[in-house]
């Protein structure tokens, strides 16, 4: 029997665990795996006893970004149905993002895409020295709205500008100094620190933490209107359609450069 693509458990505290679970692919998400942490934090919202949630990835990785297989078939699709895939990714970011308990990201290996929008939706996170990072969608003629106001909480505008245009990889010293992540331990360390931010987390009353996220919500890029949200969505899928989206998903599994690059 094959194994979930997203483990889900809660202790005696209230703690809860989210293990991504595609470590074949590392992480790479896909309809099932979205749909599938999505179902995880509804069943977390409504339980009354929860009080931190922790997400992690099974594997060398942490989570690579969107499945490109699986977005070339997505891509083939109805209209309705790019709009429908984009909305359960968008859905997910957004619940995480306004979980009203604290949230905690750990961080090893890999982290692309898609798997930045997630630890910018988070609370915390802790990145292993290994962890690399990149927002390189447009590197596949896409692009990454439905993530942007979280990364522009994260580590500000100007920085997105950079790296979600550029493409170009970072790591772990890089993403600390931007503010994407709080700090860098060793790898074998990255379970045990994430206890203790867990601790001190539990240290503290869940009402007052609860509302003193949901005033720095209010503030925040990332508190979108429905009109702002439903808009950021069909962006997302329509680009999705796009002869450059096209072109982009030729040459990933052609492992050539796409036409629009002319080296010097």
């Amino acid at each position: 029997m094959s194994q979930p693509p997203v483990l889900m458990s809660v202790d005696a505290r209230g703690v809860a665990t989210l293990t991504l679970n595609r470590p074949e692919v590392g992480n790479a998400y896909d309809g099932a795996l979205i749909e599938a942490a999505f179902n995880c934090m509804m069943q977390l919202s409504e339980r009354t006893d929860l009080r931190v949630v922790v997400i992690r990835g099974n594997g060398r990785h942490f989570q690579v970004g969107a499945d490109l297989s699986w977005l070339e078939s997505v891509r083939q699709q109805s209209p309705d149905h790019n709009v429908r895939a984009s909305r359960a990714v968008a859905d997910l970011m957004r619940r995480l993002n306004h979980l009203p308990v604290p949230t905690v990201a750990l961080v090893q290996g890999a982290c692309f895409g898609g798997g930045t929008g997630l630890i910018a939706s988070c609370d915390i996170v802790i990145g292993a020295d290994n962890a690399r990072f990149s927002i390189a969608e447009t590197r596949w003629g896409m692009m990454a709205g439905i993530i942007i106001p979280q990364l522009n909480d994260a580590i500000s505008v100007r920085q997105v500008r950079r790296y979600a245009l550029t493409g170009e990889r970072f790591d772990a010293a890089e993403a600390l100094r931007i503010g994407l992540i709080h700090q860098i331990v060793p790898p074998d360390n990255l379970a045990a620190e994430g206890a203790r931010i867990v601790d001190a987390l539990l240290q503290n009353a869940p009402h007052a933490n609860a509302l003193t996220k949901q005033v720095a919500l209010e503030y925040a890029w990332s508190d979108l209107s429905e009109r702002d949200f439903d808009r950021l969505v069909e962006q997302h899928a329509g680009k999705r359609q796009s002869p450059e989206a096209q072109e982009g998903l030729a040459s990933f599994h052609g492992k050539r450069p796409a036409n629009w690059y002319t080296p010097t």
